[in-house]
């Protein structure tokens, strides 16, 4: 990509906090924006091929919102924990394993996007962050759902297209989730755990493409007790 372009790029960044460069086959994260550490507020590099983030991405104090889709990212910098103001970070479509345990500092997270990566577990240490309403980790490699998952703060955990046999029915113990997506997996019907259905506070509960017929949840205990929730629900966005 030539110089001007992204000086051009650069310059108009610079006015408004925002830098947005896709697609361009990126190798590296730009040197160029270290000037910008300052005032950026929303920075999205997606669709490039970048490997790895430099240690100075915790410089960005500003930074709101991190869109890093579809590269090649097979970790992040534990500097990235230095990013106090972070609302949204997304990194589907990339290489990641695990998270930093750092992540546990990003206090101002509401939305994490790790769909479509190599991780195998529900990363730990994420019930710190108080104000996070969206976890995505669907079209991963998990194969359970842990205890520690009651540690989460979150509305809503998409975890489709994963590999999950087994579900924790400390799930049911989030305080705030309302949403749990669960389509695809390898799910039997003996798997559900009731807590969910009777004791949770989840209205969208969606176990659609399992190994049972969606239907034959209707005779599980508490099964009625869900559905007042998610009519409830229905009725309040209708």
């Amino acid at each position: 990509m030539g110089n001007s372009a992204l000086k051009s790029h650069l310059e108009t960044s610079q006015k408004t906090g925002v830098f947005q460069l896709t697609g361009k086959g990126l190798p590296e994260f730009p040197e160029e924006l270290q000037r910008l550490t300052a005032n950026l507020r929303t920075v999205d590099l997606s669709d490039n091929k970048l490997e790895s983030l430099p240690p100075s991405i915790g410089n960005y104090a500003q930074l709101r919102s991190l869109t890093l889709n579809s590269n090649r990212l097979a970790g992040l910098p534990t500097e990235i924990g230095k990013l106090k103001k972070l609302e949204t970070l997304s990194l589907s479509g990339n290489r990641i394993q695990r998270l930093p345990s750092t992540m546990d500092t990003l206090k101002a997270l509401r939305t994490l996007i790790l769909a479509g990566n190599h991780i195998s577990e529900l990363p730990t240490g994420l019930g710190a962050l108080r104000h996070l309403d969206l976890l995505d980790l669907s079209r991963n490699k998990i194969q359970s759902i842990p205890p520690e998952v009651s540690e989460l703060q979150v509305i809503e955990i998409n975890l489709n297209q994963n590999q999950i046999s087994l579900v924790s029915p400390d799930v049911s113990r989030c305080p705030r989730l309302k949403v749990l997506r669960l389509e695809e997996n390898c799910l039997e019907l003996a798997a559900i755990p009731l807590t969910i259905l009777k004791e949770s506070q989840v209205s969208l509960f969606s176990v659609e493409g399992n190994l049972f017929e969606v239907k034959s949840m209707r005779d599980l205990e508490g099964y009625d007790k869900y559905m007042e929730r998610f009519t409830a629900t229905k009725k309040k966005f209708s």
